[in-house]
């Protein structure tokens, strides 16, 4: 009989361990301040740039950041820009057009942020009404992502929602979201901040 309770405390052991692995976590989601925010934006491919060189405005000019990485700018021809910081960028046609101007000025602005539209968005799928995605927003939650999605549709289960997030090692997290709670009763206990990249799905019903 022994031999009969350790082999049933170790099946009883992995099944719970198996459960504690499984995805649908019911701890709230932790906001990444890496994911809202960097410290220096690197320009990426269509971006585009202002380039503004002073008391020399023949030499100025609003270009997109090509594919191959590169803008051209009067004068100097190609400068190298995707993966660069606009202060690097503005530092090197600061530098090549020495040969041209004296004690050039040089200011890179961004004025459209294109390369990275997509890594910032928020997307709802399921059954939802409207399957979207869309900019994220500073304060926007799960409830402001389906609701902006249409709402659920008639063949939603919406209290076995499912909030996806990358973590910092690569892997996927899932959340679980009481959406019809939310929806229903007002109860916000699980209508978790979203943050970039975040996926929502809600599933559709058995029948």
């Amino acid at each position: 009989m022994t031999n009969f309770y350790r082999i049933a405390a170790l099946l009883l052991i992995n099944l719970l361990a198996g459960c504690a692995s499984s995805p649908g976590s019911l701890a709230a989601p932790q906001i990444d301040n890496t994911v809202m925010a960097v410290t220096a934006y690197h320009i990426g491919v269509d971006d585009q740039l202002k380039v503004s060189v002073w008391q020399n405005p023949d030499l100025s000019v609003t270009v997109p950041v090509r594919p191959d990485g590169k803008i051209t700018v009067p004068l100097i021809g190609d400068v190298q820009a995707g993966g660069e910081t606009p202060d690097a960028v503005a530092a090197a046609i600061q530098e090549k057009l020495k040969s041209f101007v004296r004690d050039p000025q040089v200011a890179v602005i961004l004025t459209e942020l294109r390369s990275h539209e997509y890594l910032s968005r928020i997307r709802v799928t399921g059954a939802v009404r409207n399957p979207v995605s869309l900019p994220y927003r500073q304060g926007m939650t799960i409830l402001d992502a389906v609701l902006a999605a249409g709402g659920t549709n008639e063949f939603a289960a919406p209290d076995r929602t499912e909030l996806y997030r990358h973590s910092g090692d690569g892997a996927t997290q899932s959340y679980e979201v009481r959406l019809g709670k939310i929806l229903q009763k007002g109860e916000l206990e699980t209508n978790y901040p979203v943050q970039p990249g975040d996926v929502v799905t809600v599933p559709q019903r058995a029948f």
